[in-house]
C-alpha cells in the first residue's frame, strides 16, 4: 500500500481553504492533516509527531502572514516542506516567498492536476515553480555548487555579473538596481540578458532560485 502524505492548508478563507481540503483528499496517497485560517492559528494546531509533509501556504493572511509563517516553519520543522499559493503572480512576490523558504509557489486559480503535480514534484524533487524555474537551472547550479570557482569562472559569470545577480534577489526593480550599481538601466539590461543566456533561465525567478541553491545568496 502507498504511502499517505498528509497537507495541511493556511488560508484565512474558509470557504476557499475547506473547498481545497477536499479536493485533495480526492488525491491517491494524499490527506489533509488540517487547516488552519493563518500562520498563528496553524502553529497552534501543529502537535508533533503528527506534522505534515507539505504546508499549502498562502501569502496574504490577517495576524500572521505567509512569509513570518514560512520563516517559522524553516527554523522550527525544516522538513516540512511549503508550497505558496497565492493570487499574486508578481516576481518580487514569488521572489520573497522563495526567500522565506518555499519550495514551489502555484496560483490559486491553478488547475488540480497542476496542485497534484506541485505536490508529487516537491516531495520527489524538493522544488516546483512551474514554467519559471526549470530543470536546467537546477542542473546548472548543482554545476556550480560542485565547482569551487564555478561561480566567478571567466566563462561563467563576471564580477558585476555576480554582483548584479546579488541584487536581483531582493524585491528592487531593475530602475533600482541601476541606480544602485550606479549604471544606467540599458546597462542593467545587458547584465540580465547575459545572466539568462549563461544561466539557461528566461525568468528573474529562475536566476533568483539558482543563486540560491549555488550558494550566492542565503535564504
Amino acid at each position: 500500500m502507498a504511502e499517505t502524505r498528509y497537507i495541511t492548508i493556511v488560508d484565512d478563507h474558509a470557504m476557499f481553504r475547506k473547498g481545497l481540503a477536499v479536493l485533495i483528499n480526492m488525491f491517491p496517497g494524499y490527506k489533509v492533516l488540517f487547516d488552519a485560517s493563518n500562520g498563528k492559528d496553524f502553529i497552534k494546531q501543529l502537535k508533533a509527531p503528527h506534522l505534515p509533509d507539505i504546508v499549502l501556504l498562502d501569502i496574504s493572511m490577517p495576524e500572521m502572514d505567509g512569509y513570518a509563517t514560512a520563516d517559522w516553519i524553516r527554523v522550527n520543522h525544516p522538513g516540512i516542506c511549503i508550497l505558496a499559493l497565492s493570487t499574486m503572480d508578481s516576481e518580487t512576490a514569488i521572489i520573497k516567498m522563495v526567500r522565506h523558504g518555499a519550495k514551489g509557489y502555484i496560483l490559486k486559480d491553478a488547475d488540480p492536476a497542476e496542485l497534484q503535480l506541485a505536490f508529487n514534484e516537491i516531495l520527489s524533487k524538493g522544488f516546483y515553480y512551474n514554467d519559471a524555474v526549470t530543470d536546467l537551472v537546477l542542473q546548472a547550479a548543482g554545476h556550480l555548487l560542485n565547482n569551487h570557482q564555478g561561480a566567478s569562472s571567466p566563462d561563467k559569470l563576471t564580477e558585476r555579473e555576480i554582483i548584479f545577480i546579488r541584487h536581483a534577489c531582493s524585491e528592487k526593480s531593475y530602475m533600482e538596481i541601476a541606480r544602485d550599481l550606479q549604471v544606467s538601466e540599458r546597462t542593467v539590461d545587458g547584465y540580465r540578458e547575459s545572466v539568462f543566456k549563461k544561466l539557461k533561465v528566461n525568468t528573474r525567478i529562475g536566476m533568483v532560485l539558482f543563486a540560491i541553491r549555488a550558494g550566492m545568496v542565503k535564504i
